[in-house]
């Protein structure tokens, strides 16, 4: 099939699928005594595999990775099972620290509703921003 074809099959551009060629996604497909790409009918299952795998969080490297042990003949589950358990503990910790950002945020909110824009001393860049000093700084005598 050509390009434009598998690019309406797929639901991508015709220049995605030059870019996935390109970046080894995506194999080099015969070409016709015309000079056109001509793509086998796997190249579309192909294609959902990197959307979805794409959908799931993981980069092109690690798909192309993923497609290179498939294709010199190897199951990749134990690398599939790698990614998805790397890129969960990312996102866990990603959660915390957008817990953690979040607890900041909601302090400053009360801060910033208790703060008089009129009151704000000139010396300072905002004093929502900058914690009320409470003894000597550490390091400092």
């Amino acid at each position: 099939m050509r390009i434009g074809d598998l690019a309406a099959r797929s639901g991508l551009t015709a220049k995605t699928l030059r870019f996935y060629e390109q970046a080894g996604l995506l194999p080099a497909p015969p070409r016709t005594a015309g000079g056109y790409r001509d793509y086998p009918e796997e190249s579309v299952e192909r294609l959902a595999f990197v959307r979805e795998a794409q959908s799931a969080g993981l980069t092109l490297a690690e798909i192309r990775s993923v497609m290179t042990l498939r294709d010199r003949g190897q199951a990749p589950c134990a690398e599939v099972t790698r990614l998805i358990d790397d890129h969960l503990a990312e996102i866990e910790e990603r959660l915390r620290e957008l817990r953690r950002t979040r607890s900041t945020l909601r302090a400053l909110a009360v801060r910033a509703a208790e703060t008089d824009p009129a009151e704000c001393a000139e010396a300072g860049v905002c004093t929502i921003l900058t914690p009320p000093l409470t003894g000597t700084p550490t390091g400092l005598s």
